[in-house]
Formats: structure tokens, sequence, C-alpha cells
């Protein structure tokens, strides 16, 4: 199948080398030349404007955004919509609130386009792994685009739906990574429980590979804590400030809005907070987590970077 993908970054590169890896004939555009010239070096066929780019793909046209939430977002399907055709389909891959995709596929509507949206996870080891992917549209038009989620996602018939109309790909996304930020934080309270009984001298990283295996708490997570611990068990270069994307805010409104009751999720929300204020184990590792299942930045302690 043929798609154009904009937006390379972590997640659109590797993606753009999956869909290669699949068959696909994948047109690419960034702002960053560079980053095209790589892509192409994979087998894409590059774009120096959203222009070419939608010119070198055949109707009905497929082009999918990689890009940040927000203004990055706005933009692009402001400027996208100019050049498409009726029956072309714009695909958001990024983590927009689904509010504003509901908006947004109005609007598109009217000019005879498909908005298709595409709550993605998988962070860094979606190129290998696989892309769990919460898709959201018309039915004609998802099932059209099929070929592409099948090689994106770990199998054909696993790890992706259609879950809904435009709008609820984004949304059951924004509720997977509200829980996305309970486990992390009740993972990371745990292992400062155990850090901080020094009794027992404990081997956190020993203690994370017993419950990889038959424990009812193992999980892909557990895997990259383990996997942070591998080094230093103290964490000592990765200060213990944790940032938040936006859909833990989302998720927590929401479930103001339709008066469910949300504690964990919300208090988890609440600890990102604290971890701006003071250092501790639980915000480094929660950090540490971020940075192995997506790639996220951490901030680099004062005492490694003196």
């Amino acid at each position: 199948m043929e798609l154009g993908i904009i937006g390379l970054g972590k997640m659109g590169a590797n993606m753009t080398v999956r869909l290669l890896g699949g068959g696909h004939r994948i047109v690419v555009f960034n702002r960053n030349p560079l980053k095209v010239e790589k892509a192409v070096a994979a087998g894409a066929v590059g774009s120096e404007s959203l222009e070419e780019l939608v010119s070198k793909l055949s109707m009905p046209r497929a082009v999918w955004s990689m890009l940040p939430a927000g203004d990055p977002t706005e933009t692009f399907i402001n400027t996208i919509e100019e050049l498409l055709s009726p029956g072309d389909t714009v695909i958001d891959g990024g983590n927009s609130n689904y509010k504003d995709t509901m908006r947004r596929a109005s609007e598109l509507k009217e000019r005879g386009l498909n908005l298709v949206d595409v709550g993605t996870s998988g962070g860094v080891w979606g190129l290998t792994e696989g892309y769990s992917m919460m898709v959201g549209g018309g039915s004609e038009v998802v099932a059209r685009l099929r070929p592409i989620f099948e090689t994106l996602a770990p199998g054909p018939d696993r790890g992706w739906g259609h879950v809904g109309p435009s709008g609820a790909g984004h949304f059951v996304k924004m509720v997977h990574n509200g829980i996305e930020y309970g486990l992390m934080q009740a993972y990371a309270e745990g292992f400062e429980i155990m850090k901080s009984k020094q009794d027992f001298n404990l081997d956190l990283r020993q203690i994370a590979e017993i419950w990889r295996y038959g424990s009812v708490v193992r999980s892909w997570l557990l895997d990259l804590t383990s996997e942070a611990l591998k080094e230093d068990q103290d964490l000592t270069d990765i200060q213990g400030w944790v940032a938040d994307s936006g859909e833990g805010r989302w998720t927590v409104a929401d479930a103001i809005d339709l008066d469910v009751p949300a504690p964990v999720i919300t208090l988890s929300l609440l600890m990102r907070f604290v971890s701006r204020q003071e250092d501790s184990y639980a915000a480094k590792l929660l950090a540490a987590m971020r940075q192995q299942f997506g790639g996220h930045a951490v901030k680099p302690s004062s005492e490694s970077s003196s």
C-alpha cells in the first residue's frame, strides 16, 4: 500500500522502517532534511515539502502525521487540507486531545476529507515489537487502511483494532496513558519501600527479575524497570523529575466530567507534580521507566553533570 508520513521523530522514523519492511511504498517529509535522507536510505521516497509529498501519492491519498499534539498538529492539518482532494485521508497518530480530533474530523468532512485518529503505543520498541493502535474513524476508510495497521501491529490480527468513530481512538489512548501513570506509580512506590528497608540490603534488580516470571504483577513495564536497574540501582545519574505529556490530565478531567472515581490515576498524576519539587527515588525510577519504554529524555542529576 502507499502512504505519506509527516514527522520522522523517534516513532515516525521507526514506523517508516517497519512499513518499508512490509513492502509498502512510503513517501516522507520532515522539516529536518537529514531525517528525510535517512528514511530515503532505508527505502522511502523523500520530499522537500508537503506539496511535493502530496504530488507523489496516488488518489485516494492517505497521509499519516506523527507530529506533537497541539499547535504543530493543528497547523499541519490546516495546511494539508488545502492540498488534498475529496476522498483523501488524514491520519493523526499523535496524542491529540480527542475533543480536538472530533472537531477536526467534522471540519475535514465538510471538504470531503476523512480523518482517522490512531492512538499509538509502543515507543522506541515499536520497530521490533510492533505498535498497539487504537483506531477511530469511518468503517470504510479504516478498512481501506487495514494493510497499514496489520504491518505496524505486533500481528495482523492482534494489538490493534477499530474502536469507534473519529475521536474514539484518541480517547482510548488517553485512558490507556492514564492507566499507565497508575501502574508506573505503583511500581515506583513499591521499589522505594524495598530500597528503604536497609536491614535486608535487598537487590532490587534481582527482585524485578523474580517478579518477571510467574508473578501476577509481571508486565512489560516491569521488564523495563529491571533493565533500568541493571546498571545502577541507585539511579545516581537520573534526577527525580517526571514530566507529564497531557494525557493523564485529560483522563482525570474526563473522569470528573463523567462522575467516575479515578483516585489511583489522579494521585499518580499529582505525584508527578511532586517530583518537580523534591528529589525522590520513586521519581527517579519513574523517569527511568519513561526513558526505557519511550526514549523520553531524563534530566541528569546535579552530581553526574558536575
